[in-house]
């Protein structure tokens, strides 16, 4: 597939585009330590970008990774009819989807103003052999609707959507039509 077919892809409504059907393993995504727990997270850019703060009376139900893991199971299962596998134990995967997530916080480029930032690395994997198939850097802003923690779920919500939309549209394109033995 070449580059611009790749992104005519990209562009097409995710309805009309199918995954070829495989069963296809995402476990939880993995977190630095940092983020591996239930607190919202700010960045103020404006004063300190590199130094996160927590939202002290707010809190998520489980950490952004458990939580943007089964996000994308049920939306990769519901829009391309693939088989998804949260572990080796209850079936067996062709694909392994490896999530690392690197940044899940709301950045106030000002005092009146803020977004929701969203990084993660995304690697597939073909479960027989181990080779990694492709690999890719996703980065997704989402404006916040206000500047607080409301504010951030509802932006971190819209562009964790964003994300998995890129995400389907990059499988179609990395998976591989072949038939697996």
């Amino acid at each position: 597939m070449n580059s611009q077919q790749s992104q005519n892809l990209l562009q097409q409504p995710l309805q009309q585009t199918q995954l070829p059907k495989r069963n296809i393993l995402i476990s939880d995504a993995s977190a630095p330590p940092w983020l591996d727990n239930t607190a919202i997270y700010y960045r103020l850019a404006y004063h300190n970008s590199a130094q996160f703060h927590r939202y002290a009376n707010s809190r998520w139900i489980a950490s952004p990774a458990v939580l943007l893991s089964q996000k994308m199971r049920d939306r990769i299962a519901k829009e391309t009819g693939n088989q998804v596998i949260k572990n080796n134990n209850t079936a067996k995967a062709d694909h392994i989807l490896h999530i690392e997530l690197e940044e899940f916080a709301q950045i106030f480029d000002s005092a009146q103003q803020s977004h929701a930032l969203i990084g993660l690395r995304a690697s597939l994997i073909k479960r027989n052999t181990r080779d990694v198939i492709a690999q890719n850097y996703f980065s997704v802003q989402a404006a916040a609707p206000s500047l607080d923690a409301n504010g951030a779920v509802a932006a971190l919500s819209a562009a964790s959507d964003q994300l998995i939309n890129k995400l389907i549209a990059w499988m179609i394109i990395e998976l591989p039509n072949d038939s697996l033995p």
